[in-house]
C-alpha cells in the first residue's frame, strides 16, 4: 500500500471525526408556533394564564407567550371568532354557545367550581329567598353569573324580575363600586371581587364611608341544596380557538401548564396575588389571596368533567336554549373522537 493511499485514507477519516461534534451537537428544533396568547377576565380562572406568561411556562411550543385581559363577554366572543387569542379563559356556557354556532372551540378543562356570592350590608340574609323584594347589583345580563341565578330563583319558585329589584351593571367591579358607595345594598359578585369589596370597607379612605359588608348567600351551596347535587357547579375553564386546536402538542402542553400553575397560585397565594395585581391594575394582593382561599378551584379535564357539564347545560337549556346554542355539544368539544380541528355539525 502506498503512502499516498495510506494519506487519503488518513483524511478521510480525519473529515469523517471533525463533523461527528457538528452532527451531535445539531440546533435544537425550532418551537411549533411563533408565539401564543392567552387571554381571561378579572378573575381566578386567570391566574395560571397570567403565571404561565410571566414564566415563559410554554417555551417548549412557542416562541413567546402573552396575557391579555378581556373586560366582558362581549369582548370574550370577538376575540374569540376574531383570532385575538388561543386560548381563552371563559363561562363554560359561553364555550358551549361558541361551540355550537361554528365557531372552532375545544373546551380543554373546568377549574372554577364556585366563585359566586351574593355580598350584603345585611349579615342575616343567607339564601336566596332572603333577598325577595330586595335591589340587587347584577353583572353580565344574560351571562354568567346572572344564567345561575335565574336557574336558582326559578327552581325555587321564584321569578327574578318580579320577586327582586334587579339591577343590571356592564361588569363586576361596576357591582363591586355601587356595593361600596352605598348606592346598593347588595350584588352579585364572583371572585377576587368578592374579596376586594370585603377588603376594601376596611381600609383608608374607603372605610370611613364604605358600608360593613358580608358575604350573604353562597351560590355553590344554594345549587347543591336545591338540586340535590355537590355544591359545585362547573362555572369557568380555558378553551381552545381556532388554528391552536390542530397542534395537539401545544394543547397537551397549555393543559399541563396551567395545572402546574393553578397549584402554585394555591400553594402560594400572596404571590399570586402580588402577579395578579400586576396584571389588573383594581387587584390587590391581600384580596386575591383571600378569594384562593375561599373558591373551589380544581384543574378537571373537560371530558372528566362532563357529567356535571351536560347536567348544568341541560338546566340551561330547559330555561333558554340559545344560552348553549340550542344543544348539548358534542365529543368534539371535550377533544374526543374527532380530530382537533373539527366543529360542531
Amino acid at each position: 500500500m502506498d503512502s499516498s493511499g495510506l494519506s487519503r485514507r488518513q483524511v478521510l477519516a480525519g473529515l469523517v471525526a471533525s463533523s461527528l461534534p457538528v452532527v451531535m451537537q445539531a440546533a435544537p428544533a425550532s418551537p411549533l408556533r411563533e408565539g401564543i396568547t392567552l387571554s381571561g377576565p378579572p378573575a381566578i380562572v386567570s391566574a395560571p394564564l397570567m403565571r404561565m406568561a410571566d414564566t415563559n411556562a410554554l417555551a417548549n411550543v412557542a416562541g413567546r407567550t402573552s396575557f391579555v385581559a378581556w373586560r366582558d363577554p362581549d369582548q370574550l366572543r370577538m376575540m374569540a371568532m376574531g383570532g385575538k387569542a388561543d386560548i381563552l379563559a371563559m363561562p363554560s356556557n359561553v364555550a358551549a354557545n361558541l361551540f355550537n354556532r361554528g365557531a372552532g372551540v375545544t373546551l380543554l378543562n373546568i377549574s372554577t367550581w364556585g366563585a359566586l356570592w351574593l355580598v350584603t350590608r345585611d349579615a342575616h340574609r343567607k339564601t336566596l329567598a332572603d333577598y325577595r323584594g330586595e335591589e340587587i347589583a347584577v353583572p353580565f345580563h344574560g351571562d354568567m353569573p346572572d344564567i345561575v341565578l335565574q336557574l336558582l330563583a326559578a327552581k325555587q319558585g321564584l321569578d327574578l324580575q318580579k320577586d327582586f329589584r334587579i339591577r343590571y351593571v356592564p361588569t363586576p367591579m361596576e357591582a363591586m363600586l355601587l356595593l361600596i358607595t352605598r348606592r346598593v345594598s347588595h350584588a352579585l359578585l364572583a371572585e377576587p371581587a368578592v374579596s376586594l369589596a370585603l377588603r376594601k370597607t376596611h381600609s383608608f379612605p374607603i372605610g370611613l364611608i364604605a358600608p360593613d359588608l358580608y358575604r350573604g348567600a353562597d351560590l355553590q351551596q344554594e345549587w347543591g341544596r336545591l338540586f340535590h347535587r355537590k355544591p359545585h357547579i362547573p362555572q369557568a375553564g380555558i378553551a381552545a380557538v381556532g388554528a391552536v386546536r390542530q397542534q395537539p402538542e401545544v394543547l397537551a402542553a397549555v393543559e399541563k401548564a396551567y395545572a402546574q400553575s393553578l397549584d402554585w397560585c394555591r400553594a402560594n397565594p400572596m404571590e399570586c396575588g402580588a402577579m395578579m395585581a400586576k396584571h389588573i391594575d383594581l387587584l390587590t394582593p391581600e384580596a386575591v389571596a383571600d378569594a384562593i382561599a375561599v373558591s373551589q378551584l380544581d384543574d378537571v379535564p373537560a371530558a372528566a368533567a362532563r357529567p356535571e357539564l351536560e347536567f348544568f347545560f341541560g338546566q340551561l337549556m330547559a330555561r333558554n336554549p340559545a344560552l348553549v346554542g340550542g344543544k348539548l355539544p358534542t365529543d368534539p368539544f371535550y377533544g374526543i373522537g374527532a380530530p382537533a380541528s373539527a366543529k360542531a355539525a
